[in-house]
């Protein structure tokens, strides 16, 4: 059983504007300080938050990666340089920016919002030298299946709705009423799963809203949730087919 649990409490801090964006990473940079490091084709994933009023990260620079925000709660403004024109991104929302030879971009954050941005390597060792691209999908495009009690929204599966160029990535939305759940892990798949909101069990382990959970080399967990647990969750090779910027790079 390989189950690795990282608390909300021990993952790497940030924030924008004096706090005017928080942030908790549950994958971050060297020098964040947190726990865990790009793994898989994961680079990068931060959970941000406005909790007073709007506020916005300046224009900044992306290349290479593939730069994916989810809105979770709220709304927020994104402007770039490849549109050159602010655009209003809403609850369910989700932005795909392929940075490629280089774009830039500003996101305001509205009070009381949330996002995950997450960083995807597509083989950055290729992605570096193609143009930028960007792509806005609406959360009604999601299609929304309900079995055995959990509601699963299917942001991208094996069909891959938003048309990421990096391996194998899979991303869902789960809902799930109380109780016992049976849950497929994928084989050679990491399974990351943040608890969006009540908690869940895996055996005598107690998860949390906040915390983080790689789960590999199983076939079937039986989650115990509570307290209308919903958790976001994406499935990702345990070994990609390039290397990627992590291992290249040797990040630790």
């Amino acid at each position: 059983m390989s189950i690795q649990i990282f608390s909300k409490d021990n993952q790497a801090n940030g924030n924008f504007n004096y706090g005017g964006i928080l942030e908790k990473k549950p994958i971050g940079f060297p020098h964040d300080g947190g726990q865990l490091r790009p793994y898989s084709n994961l680079f990068y994933w931060a959970h941000a938050w406005a909790p007073g009023i709007d506020s916005t990260i300046g224009l900044h620079p992306h290349r290479g990666f593939e730069i994916c925000s989810f809105i979770i709660k709220g709304e927020i403004e994104h402007y770039d340089t490849l549109l050159d024109k602010w655009i209003t991104l809403n609850e369910g929302d989700v932005q795909v920016i392929k940075a490629g030879k280089g774009i830039s971009h500003s996101e305001k954050l509205k009070s009381g919002s949330e996002i995950f941005q997450i960083w995807f390597d597509p083989n950055i060792q290729e992605s570096l030298y193609v143009e930028a691209s960007y792509n806005d999908f609406k959360s009604k495009d999601f299609a929304t299946v309900s079995t055995n009690g959990v509601e699963r929204k299917i942001i991208s599966d094996s069909n891959n709705q938003i048309e990421l160029d990096s391996y194998g990535i899979q991303i869902f939305e789960l809902s799930f009423d109380d109780g016992k759940n049976n849950h497929v892990i994928h084989e050679d798949c990491y399974h990351s799963i943040f608890i969006l909101s009540g908690n869940l069990s895996i055996g005598d382990k107690l998860s949390e809203k906040g915390d983080f959970i790689i789960i590999d080399k199983e076939k079937t967990l039986q989650l115990d949730t509570k307290n209308n647990c919903k958790v976001f969750e994406i499935i990702s090779p345990i070994i990609p087919p390039y290397k990627t910027y992590s291992e290249v790079h040797r990040i630790n």
